[in-house]
């Protein structure tokens, strides 16, 4: 009963609502194949279109069929998929006319991944630098450390501290030659995917 007072409900707030701003014939063809005609929407027909005629009989205009609560979701969510689907398109767009103009060919894309990865191997290279002076100090510190190798606790205490700075250098530099190898290989990959996608915007441009 509750759900038969629902849809009665739900009808007649439709009906109010689009005769409050359509005056005109409502006429449609229900279920049972018969044609209906009314001069405000008609319930039989609340499943399908209803079409709103002038006074003269010519079309004013066609109502669509009121949708139920899950067939509203429904269909929220296929225009918010589609809308999704329209806006990552127009970004992709977007992406792919910024990447023709920074790199128009090959020989452009192939100077930014010279240049990067220059720029790399020089911070890498001054790392190497610097572990070889931290080895050149660490040798100085372990031959004045020598002495106290039968105790090391009676060496002093600015001496190790120097010895333990110098291994945290040491590993700071390792681990930064490692971070350095791992953003080339990153670099790489992105540039790799990057130039898939121009060559196929490339052909597309006939380039």
């Amino acid at each position: 009963m509750k759900r038969v007072m629902g849809g009665l409900l739900c009808c007649s707030l439709w009906g109010a609502a689009v005769s409050a701003q359509t005056v005109g014939i409502y006429t449609c063809v229900d279920a049972q194949g018969r044609k209906l005609t009314s001069d405000r929407p008609i319930p039989e027909c609340m499943d399908r279109e209803q079409k709103l005629l002038n006074p003269s009989g010519t079309l004013k205009q066609k109502i669509g069929p009121s949708l139920t609560a899950t067939e509203r979701a429904q269909q929220e969510a296929r225009e918010k998929q589609e809308f999704e689907e329209r806006s990552r398109q127009d970004e992709q767009r977007r992406q792919d006319k910024a990447l023709l103009s920074r790199y128009p060919n090959r020989d452009s894309h192939d100077k930014v991944r010279a240049a990067t990865l220059a720029h790399i191997a020089t911070v890498s290279q001054a790392a190497s630098s610097r572990l070889v002076e931290l080895a050149a100090q660490r040798k100085k510190l372990d031959d004045e450390l020598e002495f106290y190798r039968k105790d090391p606790n009676r060496a002093p205490q600015y001496l190790r501290r120097q010895a333990e700075e110098n291994s945290q250098n040491v590993a700071a530099q390792k681990q930064f030659l490692l971070d350095q190898e791992e953003e080339t290989r990153r670099i790489n990959s992105r540039l790799d995917d990057e130039l898939a996608r121009l060559r196929q915007l490339w052909r597309s441009a006939g380039k």
